[in-house]
């Protein structure tokens, strides 16, 4: 569901009517034009570029660039019906064909648009095939002229996994610190195990019968804590969990009769118990939670994380800093209106959206959250997917958002795409976004440059252990060439906490300043990236110190670690922070209806609230470690409470 780019270009092309099936031996060749498919009858593709099951037919094309520059081919061209198709983009030999590109339903009724840099003389493979449908359709391929990369950029080469087919995920799943290449499936998913000197080796794991498959999302997470990770596929009509067993060598299907139409799924401690819960977007109804009950089994729970249709793309952060982690969904479809969710620390979520100036109906599946600035908190870029717009809102630390796209650069760029996600490619110390057929590399002044020829957005991790983060496609990776700059990467393991510590913060501090980063799972739209803290470091030859900040509360701190290398760090290892200690002060209970008992601030001492849009809502004293909130209207605030010369503050919502 987006616009496609740079129409007019397409205005000088010539109209041809080619039947393409067959094989990809019998490829039929094109030039930049409109071209007209029959009903597909051809050999499928085996090897995919995007997501989701072999077809049963397929229509092959070949194009021969003839200089260097880019191309897009649409099946969404003007004055022709869109029709809901899949396409994959090859590079290499028939007899070994290497994903190069790829898309599926990111134009408008389903159609298909697609981005890429092309070499001269290189010879480009194009598959469109009959997952969806295999009625005829009409596509074109346009030329376009674009700037080279800025500077500072990144080159990346295709690097393909010697059988590997249909990858969705980049996650380490034997805990020896190297990501691997996850492909999901229905009696049996794939991983291909990175190996120390270089290379994979594949190992196919057994599941019983999934009822639903990874076909719109997919994530990874260990909920029952027993040291292998477990999976979780979104599909049209429910969630599927595949449990490893207590060796990790089989894993047993658990899905919920509830219909949902998944989209983008999580995992995550919805209620910081210290147990890894799981979520989805549900694109037609109120998105569901799976509450873990402290054994390892899951609860359907639905209402509470948004309550209307349109979820699409579903990212957990701490935004204002409370640590608590916070819900964005960026919507699309029959409710637009995106949802910023304020957790309130015991897992019960507020949606203040529409005081930030986040609610205002563009069309979104995906969102890029991360510290552009280096501020400390947590910025967002959100893509728009069709038709639209892109909003950088950036944080003042507590929670508020100023739009700040008008001079970022990214008012200006027309690219649209149901994948946004934000990482450092180019390890320079400052976050880049990849979305929209193009990386955006941040130049750490508040403005981005746009690289158009950098490859599509999928699952993101270290897929050759050398610092630099690659970009996964269906049947290898993507390899980030690198450059000369310096990095850290941190695992953390969680104890007090979910095992995998997602929801935990990480903090590094060297001479270009304090960067940050959240562990999730689960960002973009459809994939699943690494699991940990990825940092570039510039030119920079020193960590002063890392902090990892965990869901339980708990502290870590390492002084001087070592860089350019990966560190496993498991919670209270090194010079841990009790939690109480850590966070004293709180009001209770929350959410209220009336009075607040504040605890570990000074008795009788001057207090302030805000809103949430930062306005200053109520001024007045505490009267016995108490405070009566009643007069303020239903929402959620920021509590400010006099200590001495400092604040004290945390968040409370009223009912």
């Amino acid at each position: 569901m987006r616009t496609t780019l740079l129409l007019a270009a397409c205005a000088a092309t010539l109209s041809t009517t080619v039947s393409a099936q067959g094989t990809c031996v019998s490829a039929i060749a094109i030039t930049p034009g409109i071209h007209t498919v029959p009903t597909l009858t051809g050999t499928p593709p085996s090897t995919l570029c995007v997501g989701g099951p072999l077809a049963a037919a397929g229509a092959w094309y070949r194009y021969t660039a003839t200089h260097d520059t880019m191309v897009m081919v649409s099946s969404n061209v003007t004055g022709f019906p869109n029709v809901d198709t899949r396409l994959h983009v090859y590079v290499g030999s028939c007899a070994g064909l290497i994903c190069h590109a790829g898309d599926d339903d990111s134009g408008p009724g389903y159609s298909s648009i697609s981005s890429f840099q092309v070499l001269a003389g290189v010879t480009y493979y194009i598959a469109w095939d009959s997952y969806w449908t295999p009625s005829g359709f009409t596509f074109q391929l346009v030329q376009l002229n674009v700037p080279g990369p800025p500077q500072g950029a990144v080159t990346f080469s295709p690097t393909p996994i010697s059988g590997a087919g249909g990858i969705m995920g980049v996650v380490d799943m034997n805990n020896d610190g190297r990501d691997d290449a996850i492909t999901p499936g229905y009696t049996s998913f794939i991983i291909n195990h990175q190996q120390a000197g270089g290379g994979f080796v594949p190992t196919t794991y057994p599941t019983t019968p999934a009822d639903n498959t990874a076909s719109w999302s997919f994530a990874i997470g260990d909920f029952d804590s027993n040291g292998h990770r477990d999976l979780l596929y979104g599909g049209g009509s429910g969630a599927t969990f595949m449990k490893a067993n207590p060796t990790g060598t089989a894993y047993t299907e658990v899905t919920f009769l509830q219909y949902i139409f998944c989209q983008r799924t999580n995992f995550v401690d919805l209620n910081n118990d210290g147990h890894l819960d799981a979520f989805s977007c549900h694109d037609v109804d109120a998105n569901v939670g799976f509450i873990n009950d402290g054994n390892g089994n899951l609860v359907f729970t639905q209402g509470g994380y948004g309550t209307s249709c349109g979820n699409y793309g579903s990212i957990f952060t701490d935004y204002n800093n409370d640590g608590a982690v916070d819900l964005f969904v960026a919507k699309c479809g029959c409710d637009p209106l995106d949802l910023l969710m304020w957790n309130n620390g015991s897992g019960a979520f507020f949606n203040v959206a529409p005081a930030q100036g986040m609610s205002d109906g563009h069309q979104s599946w995906s969102s890029a959250w991360g510290d552009f600035d280096n501020d400390g908190d947590m910025d967002v870029l959100i893509g728009a997917s069709s038709s639209g717009y892109h909003k950088l809102m950036r944080n003042d630390g507590v929670g508020n958002f100023t739009n700040a796209t008008i001079g970022s650069g990214m008012e200006t760029f027309a690219g649209q795409s149901i994948e946004w996600t934000a990482h450092d490619f180019n390890n320079d110390g400052w976050i880049d976004v990849l979305g929209g057929g193009a990386m955006h590399y941040n130049n750490g002044d508040g403005t981005f440059s746009h690289d158009a020829s950098a490859p599509g957005n999928q699952a993101i991790g270290d897929l050759n252990h050398d610092g630099f983060l690659d970009i996964a496609t269906s049947s290898g990776y993507l390899r980030n060439n690198g450059n000369a700059n310096n990095w850290i990467r941190i695992n953390p393991v969680g104890v007090a906490s979910n095992r995998d510590a997602i929801g935990a913060r990480v903090i590094i501090t060297s001479a270009l300043g304090t960067q940050i980063r959240d562990i999730r799972s689960g960002d973009g739209f459809a994939f699943m990236s690494f699991i940990g803290a990825h940092f570039g470091l510039g030119q920079d030859t020193e960590v002063e110190s890392m902090t990892i900040q965990w869901p339980s509360g708990n502290v870590d701190v390492i002084e001087h670690p070592a860089i350019n290398t990966a560190h496993t760090v498991v919670e209270g290892t090194f010079s841990s922070i009790p939690a109480a200690a850590a966070s004293a002060f709180s009001a209770g209970p929350n959410p209220t209806t009336g009075m607040l008992v504040l605890t570990g601030s000074p008795m009788n001492t001057a207090v302030e609230i805000l809103d949430a849009t930062g306005k200053l809502a109520l001024a007045t004293r505490s009267h016995g470690g108490q405070l009566d909130v009643s007069a303020l209207a239903p929402g959620s605030y920021l509590l400010r409470v006099r200590d001495g010369e400092d604040w004290l503050q945390t968040r409370f919502a009223k009912h």
